[in-house]
């Protein structure tokens, strides 16, 4: 039967606590075990004597019967001095991986060239000033006066009260352009007036016929009467 020193854990949740034990090898972990030779509680102070506590007697005599020990119980036998352990060497246990690597070549090369860079701004020579002349222009006369009159302009529109000679040109246009609504009223007034005039004059055409057949009439009857008398 093969027998092993190790950890049987305890505790609550976050909050461990471990025996160590001898059990066989292949017994569960927590399972049943053959004999409890220490206690190791990872949650005190690593300078503390109450972190692990052992048995170093009944580890000397499981040890010799040929019990193996665990890697964490073979650290505790060593600082215990009852038995020394072997330092190991797993050369690749720092070495970065395969991504890592690339990165580390990525960032490598992007500041060789900045440095780059920079050594050739610093080399490169300054470059000449260029000198622009600027020539005096001066300005007309009349360009002058017509800028000035353009700004009154602009002046006098963005106020809001009109100036006395702008209400005295519309009071003037207004007098010589008759309102349009006269004009529309006086329209149909003339349209109408001839139509009453021509109806009487349209009346009395259609009664002279009836007056001259009248007329008429009593010229024959007086006619007729006068051979009568004779």
């Amino acid at each position: 039967m093969a027998i092993s020193i190790r950890l049987s854990r305890g505790g609550s949740k976050k909050r461990p606590y471990y025996r160590i034990v001898v059990a066989d090898a292949r017994s569960p972990r927590d399972g049943k075990f053959i004999e409890k030779i220490g206690n190791y509680n990872p949650l005190l102070a690593k300078d503390s004597d109450q972190r692990v506590q052992l048995d170093t007697e009944r580890a000397k005599h499981w040890l010799s019967v040929g019990a193996q020990p665990t890697d964490r119980v073979a650290r505790f036998l060593d600082a215990a001095g009852v038995r020394e352990r072997p330092a190991k060497n797993n050369p690749n246990k720092g070495k970065p991986g395969e991504k890592a690597v690339e990165r580390l070549e990525e960032r490598a090369e992007k500041a060789t060239a900045a440095a780059a860079a920079a050594e050739e701004a610093k080399n490169a020579p300054a470059p000449e000033p260029v000198v622009e002349e600027v020539t005096a222009e001066t300005p007309a006369e009349g360009s002058n006066e017509e800028t000035e009159a353009v700004v009154a302009a602009e002046i006098e529109a963005a106020t809001e009260e009109p100036t006395p000679e702008a209400e005295a040109i519309a009071e003037a246009v207004s007098e010589q352009t008759p309102p349009v609504e006269a004009a529309a009223e006086e329209a149909p007034a003339a349209e109408e007036a001839p139509a009453v005039d021509e109806a009487p004059a349209a009346d009395a055409n259609e009664s002279t016929p009836d007056a001259d057949a009248g007329d008429d009439e009593s010229t024959e009857g007086k006619s007729a009467q006068a051979p009568a008398e004779g």
